[in-house]
């Protein structure tokens, strides 16, 4: 495909080629579209034959791929990840979702930011490097899932395979920051964020039960107005904010870049936590998510009828567990929030935050960390790289079960408003920032020692 009667980079062509395949996960194994997977990974072996003649594979689950590239020494292998599966698509799009259209320089569909653009980018960077014979210093593995997007088990299946071939990775990057623009106020300067951790994840169910009835005689607190306002009370009572090391960390770095009178405030922001925490949550909700515990309500339902009051009504909340608070303490602040014996609180999953990986500071470089942003200097030297919290889950979380050094970072420039497109609609990737994390990665192998 072209646009403006040029030729396409031939690796923005597989990313569409890729994109154009609908591997979207679900939960109920019975919805899955199992053609679409095996589709897919038949066209990633057409379309980079080098690495699939070079690399062995391993078949993990259903469609995980599991690849090793045997380099100079197996000393500290590093393993780079991504997975081939995506969200169901929701909302209009400008261009259809997986048309994997180039429009105004970028790549249009789902799966461009999330997560085929690193898988693609990453293929892309061996395939390359396997075309100049290149070995890599350390043996390099390959990590693709196929149900992360459902929290599946293809990325655990992939750790037991590592476990038993004795490989302990010493570091592991994975999907995660990016190279973000707008990400803080008054910050013009892009910033390369690589998560250092991530938040747990727990869902919990609020079940409130009742009489139910006709609707015509409706009782006060019925089951539906008792969730209500347990659901608002929540809604009024966050957890208490506070800066994680990372976020310090982060802050510092970007004290330079900031205005003027927010530069001392940055710069000392470990001494004064609790005033910055308190500030970042009056900001907005990303720079909230940064410094506390979040609950958001996802689903909810009632009775089945109009004219029918409802026996028992459920709300659904998807809880990110900050650094430093458990699931326990989670549990009790939502009993202490909706103070109501009635709603039954009935956790469904619970899922602690991450271990922190080791990070650069002014009193000590970890080398491998030094690696990764030194990389994102030579690729983005405009932007200014650092360590965060991760908001969101990803495969990389149970690598950490072999791994001390487990780093989230998709190496692309994302503005708000893609950001804000990944599990919605209109998501999309500018060609050249893709071309650019294809030399990311070619650049990250190519530096190992």
């Amino acid at each position: 495909m072209t646009e403006g009667g040029s030729e396409l980079p031939r690796a923005v062509q597989k990313l569409q080629a890729l994109v154009r395949i609908p591997t979207v996960s679900y939960r109920e194994p019975e919805r899955i579209d199992t053609g679409a997977f095996d589709a897919f990974v038949d066209e990633l072996a057409r379309q980079f034959p080098l690495l699939h003649e070079h690399l062995e594979l391993t078949r993990v689950h259903t469609h995980g791929l599991l690849f090793h590239w045997a380099g100079a020494s197996s000393e500290r292998p590093v393993v780079l990840m991504a997975h081939l599966d995506v969200v169901p698509v929701e909302g209009t799009w400008r261009h259809d979702a997986f048309s994997g259209a180039v429009v105004d320089g970028n790549v249009w569909g789902r799966g461009t930011l999330d997560d085929k653009g690193c898988l693609v980018g990453i293929c892309e960077a061996v395939e390359t490097l396997l075309e100049r014979g290149f070995t890599p210093a350390q043996d390099v593995w390959l990590s693709f899932g196929c149900d992360e997007e459902v929290f599946g088990v293809a990325a655990g299946l992939a750790v037991d395979e590592l476990r038993r071939r004795g490989v302990r990775p010493w570091f592991v990057v994975d999907e995660g920051g990016a190279i973000a623009h707008d990400a803080f106020p008054g910050v013009a300067t892009p910033v390369g964020v690589v998560g250092v951790t991530e938040k747990g994840i727990m869902s919990i169910l609020l079940r409130v039960e009742g009489r139910g009835g006709h609707a015509s005689t409706p009782a006060r607190n019925g089951p539906t107005a008792r969730l209500a306002r347990a659901i608002t009370r929540l809604d009024r009572s966050p957890m208490p904010s506070s800066l994680s090391p990372p976020t310090v960390e982060l802050f510092r770095r970007l004290a330079a870049h900031a205005p003027l009178p927010l530069r001392p405030l940055m710069a000392n922001a470990g001494r004064l936590g609790p005033a910055v925490a308190r500030a970042l949550t009056a900001v907005g909700p990303e720079s909230a998510a940064m410094v506390r515990t979040t609950f958001a309500v996802t689903t909810l339902q009632g009775s089945p009828a109009l004219n029918v009051i409802a026996q028992t009504a459920t709300a659904g909340v998807n809880i990110r567990i900050m650094l430093g608070d458990t699931s326990q303490e989670v549990v009790a602040h939502v009993r202490k929030a909706i103070d109501d014996d009635s709603v039954e609180i009935e956790v469904i999953e619970a899922h602690e935050p991450s271990p922190l990986s080791p990070y650069s500071t002014p009193e000590h470089a970890d080398p491998a960390f030094a690696l990764i942003e030194e990389t994102i200097s030579e690729v983005f030297p405009d932007a200014v790289p650092a360590p965060y919290v991760m908001m969101a889950a990803t495969d990389s979380r149970t690598f950490t079960e072999i791994s001390d050094r487990v780093y989230r970072f998709a190496p692309f420039r994302m503005t708000r408003a893609q950001r804000e497109a990944i599990h919605s609609y209109d998501e999309h990737l500018g060609v050249e920032t893709f071309l650019d994390g294809v030399r990311w990665y070619r650049r990250l192998v190519e530096r190992l020692s």
